[in-house]
């Protein structure tokens, strides 16, 4: 699985219409959603996956009024119960030895435990599969979502323990098993273990909204600076932990720490803003802010690991009630390496 700086040939993306995962304020996340659209749609295709074709009639209308690039745009009738892509969709793989195929891998989806319904997001991959057949199909079998992984294309991949060893997932399978999975349909050798998650994450603990490679050899970490704040001591030891690991090449990482926003609440329930849920473009890095000051000192950090592509910044003050941000909407599809 290549880095998600390496060159995309698109991005797939699931729209959200589910009002169970934005109670009461679903009509709210729309702008900021869709000027995500329009931002990827600049630089790089984008499938949009909706339930039918009066969703597809609606998606396209609102997408026009604001001026996307529509012929970067292609939408598909693949029906799903949920808007996060980076989880039930499929991910992409590169042939090393051929480089000019690509792959499939279908993971089963559960819905982070079976927190909520999943029965169509759970076939969304292999819908993708039916649009591209040329490309091999792999199932592993196993629950595996896109958020609790991420990879430098170079051999490394970072997880935690919360998530990928929690029973709700696979019970059947031990530590050096699920390692075994990853190294065999990533394609990766070393793996670098995190322990807990943000406070209000429902993925119990998925690392897109904690640590991200931003190069080979840099990870990017959040912290949280209040020590009296429920963050605090679980962002401390995962840095703790990025302190003392090695990469696949033996070497120490370059370690990048980046603050918390301002702790985001909404209808008493606190919200797992983070910065870290960035998403790369092909000439972009997109990623959320929260209306405090915390976002500005984000965009210098990202700019210096970036400074090949513009840092755009998009309201998620509202699209967070969801439990996710942009990251956990979309799914890189690599292009082929000519």
């Amino acid at each position: 699985m290549p880095a998600e700086w390496a060159r995309h040939e698109a991005t797939w993306l699931t729209y959200p219409k589910n009002p169970d995962s934005w109670p009461g304020k679903i009509e709210t996340i729309y702008p900021s959603y869709h000027l995500f659209v329009k931002t990827l749609a600049e630089g790089e295709r984008v499938h949009i996956n909706v339930d039918d074709e009066a969703m597809l009639k609606h998606v396209k209308a609102e997408l026009e009024k604001i001026d996307c690039n529509m012929q970067n745009i292609s939408l598909h009738i693949i029906p799903s119960n949920d808007a996060w892509c980076r989880d039930h969709g499929p991910a992409f793989l590169l042939n090393h030895n051929d480089s000019k195929s690509r792959a499939i891998v279908n993971w089963n989806h559960n819905a982070w435990g079976g927190k909520y319904s999943y029965e169509l997001d759970t076939e969304v991959p292999v819908h993708i599969h039916n649009l591209m057949p040329d490309l091999p199909l792999f199932s592993p079998g196993i629950v595996m979502e896109g958020g609790s992984i991420d990879v430098n294309g170079c051999g490394d991949l970072l997880t935690t323990t919360s998530c990928l060893l929690n029973p709700n997932r696979n019970p059947h399978l031990n530590q050096d098993q699920i390692e075994g999975y990853l190294r065999d349909y990533y394609g990766v050798e070393n793996i670098i273990w995190l322990g807990e998650g943000i406070v209000g994450d429902d993925t119990d603990g998925h690392v897109d909204d904690l640590t991200r490679f931003v190069s080979p050899d840099t990870i990017l970490t959040v912290v949280e600076e209040d020590t009296w704040d429920e963050n605090y001591e679980p962002l401390q030891k995962n840095l703790r932990m990025l302190k003392r690991c090695r990469l696949a090449n033996g070497k120490q990482p370059t370690i990048v720490e980046m603050p918390m926003p301002d702790v985001v609440f909404y209808d008493n329930q606190r919200l797992p803003a983070s910065y870290a849920n960035f998403y790369i473009a092909n000439d972009k890095v997109i990623f959320p802010t929260y209306r405090c000051l915390a976002d500005n000192e984000a965009a210098y950090i990202l700019e210096a690991c970036f400074p090949d592509r513009e840092i755009i910044g998009i309201d998620s003050t509202d699209i967070i009630w969801g439990l996710g941000s942009f990251h956990c909407l979309s799914q890189q599809m690599p292009a082929i390496i000519k």
